[in-house]
């Protein structure tokens, strides 16, 4: 258990998770969305009480083959590295949905600027 506390916070930060169970990911779908050129954004306040923010990536097969898939995976996750513990919130279960064509494909630097954009749009319907 240990390992994967340490796992989680070393490739996403301190405070920060994965979204593993459906039945979060069906909750993130029923809550606030914002789009974007670059993906989709899903957000949950889970009023829970927790301090960590939880995060989970999704790609259906409209966004090509497993390979195409699991590219335009490491690229929302890579973009969450980078924005989500300084701008995400605790208590929040975020869901990033890959677009066809276009995730894999986008600038990262867009795709932050775009994420920043989307918590802040998010953040405000709350």
């Amino acid at each position: 258990m240990a390992g994967r506390e340490v796992a989680a916070q070393g490739s996403f930060g301190v405070g920060v998770d994965k979204l593993r169970k459906r039945p979060d990911f069906l909750r993130a779908a029923r809550a606030l969305r914002q789009g974007t050129t670059g993906f989709h954004l899903q957000g949950n306040p889970r009023r829970d009480g927790a301090e960590t923010m939880r995060v989970g990536f999704t790609c259906s097969k409209k966004v090509g083959n497993a390979v195409a898939r699991n590219r335009a995976k490491r690229r929302l996750r890579e973009v969450a590295r980078r924005v989500l513990p300084e701008q995400g919130r605790a208590g929040w279960d975020y869901v990033l949905i890959g677009r066809a064509e276009v995730t894999a494909a986008h600038d990262l630097e867009q795709m932050c600027r775009d994420l920043e954009w989307a918590l802040s749009r998010v953040h405000a319907q709350a």
